[in-house]
């Protein structure tokens, strides 16, 4: 703590030597522990989406919001940890990668240049810096899901839903 009162300096997030998987530790002879220990749920095979992630959009498209979490979810159940991620944060993602795509969307339809509203110079379209926030967030979200998975999946695994964001923005015209 500084003179001033401010929790200021010592040991940063993230920094240092990244953990090791579970699965490396247990290929590695040790004896390992699951960090979080899931909740003895009742397991469906996808929990209900909420309203909110189904909403039209004001100029009338789909949210994608839905889909994307479908898909993580059924991707965490694949790897038995539905119970150890929370559903806010598998929500958080499907949200971030839903608005990011339909930013994405509108830059394609309309370009990367757009009107200034007063002097009617030509700017930088306004979507293609919340279309990089939401990308931003998103990887935040998702390095933040696959750390949890990382660590507490016993098994080697493959595949990745982040994989198929590109993919579904080009098809989702």
């Amino acid at each position: 703590m500084a003179k001033d009162g401010t929790n200021r300096g010592g040991a940063r997030l993230g920094a240092g030597r990244p953990r090791k998987a579970l699965a490396d530790k247990i290929a590695e002879g040790k004896t390992a522990q699951v960090i979080m220990q899931p909740v003895d749920l009742e397991s469906v095979d996808t929990p209900p989406v909420r309203e909110f992630m189904q909403e039209l959009q004001r100029d009338g498209t789909k949210l994608l919001a839905d889909e994307v979490y479908t898909e993580t979810y059924q991707w965490l159940k694949e790897r038995s940890c539905e119970k150890i991620v929370s559903r806010q944060l598998v929500e958080q993602y499907a949200m971030s990668i839903s608005r990011w795509i339909h930013c994405e969307q509108i830059v394609t339809k309309f370009g990367y240049i757009s009107k200034h509203p007063t002097t009617n110079a030509a700017i930088a379209s306004p979507y293609v810096a919340m279309s990089q926030n939401y990308m931003k967030q998103a990887n935040q979200i998702w390095n933040q899901i696959f750390q949890i998975v990382r660590e507490n999946c016993s098994v080697d695994f493959q595949g990745n839903p982040q994989d198929d964001m590109m993919e579904r923005l080009l098809r989702s015209r």
